[in-house]
């Protein structure tokens, strides 16, 4: 399957807080995305492996991608391993995407800066030719992303460019929602988390406000880049 943006995270629910605004807007402009979670989130507090798998399912409806899988990696164990790198290489060959979305390059939980190196590596290793992968019997062809791009999670990372998704902020908190068990419940009877808190459901609004405040649009989803990136020409910028 050939896709335009293929989005990791290392945890469900990372990609939905860190770019699914992103993702909305380029399926809804036509763009194929697919969403590849590293763990099942079995260390999370509240809620279970089951419901998290059907609140990524949810989610995954909702911002329209075309497929999403699970790794099922260590969740809070995660490492730069052979044996990792080549299960998510297996993906990039898979899904062929134009351009990765990978977790933050630093950040409160240590998955997802571990998480962020490893989806890295293995977007370079995928487009090594002499490393052979096989997936359901077939061997699968080298291919490499032409961008790796990492999202902002909880640490208040300067972003290196931001995407407007002025219209398609609801639809990032609808997929964040689906996460039923994870974030703010005032009828929750599970433990309290950093991200079950109103304030911080209330702040995937003003981060996104914050940051559209310094680019000129309404909301924003920022990311850092690991290579510098060239523009043709000015046609996609907001003046």
């Amino acid at each position: 399957m050939k896709t335009d943006i293929l989005a990791f995270g290392a945890h469900p629910d990372d990609v939905e807080l860190g770019c699914s605004g992103t993702i909305a807007k380029m399926v809804s402009g036509g763009k194929i995305c697919a969403i590849v979670d590293l763990t099942r989130g079995e260390l999370g507090t509240r809620g279970t492996e089951e419901t998290r798998k059907a609140e990524a399912a949810d989610s995954a409806k909702i911002l329209g991608v075309v497929a999403r899988e699970n790794l099922g990696m260590k969740d809070g164990f995660l490492e730069n391993s052979e044996e990792y790198q080549l299960r998510i290489v297996k993906m990039i060959r898979k899904y062929r995407p134009e351009i990765v979305l990978a977790n933050a390059i630093d950040d409160r939980h240590p998955d997802h800066a571990k998480g962020a190196k490893l989806v890295s590596d293995a977007c370079f290793l995928a487009g090594l030719r002499k490393i052979e992968t096989v997936l359901e019997g077939e061997n699968q062809e080298a291919w490499r992303p032409k961008h790796v791009f990492h999202y902002i999670q909880w640490k208040n990372i300067e972003p290196e460019f931001v995407i407007d998704i002025s219209e398609h902020l609801d639809k990032k908190i609808e997929a964040c929602m689906a996460f039923k068990t994870q974030f703010y419940d005032p009828d929750s009877k599970e433990p309290e988390t950093p991200i079950t808190s109103k304030d911080f459901f209330e702040s995937l609004t003003y981060r996104a406000q914050d940051l559209g405040r310094l680019s000129g649009v309404t909301y924003a989803e920022g990311f850092t880049s690991e290579k510098l990136i060239a523009l043709k020409n000015f046609d996609g910028i907001v003046w």
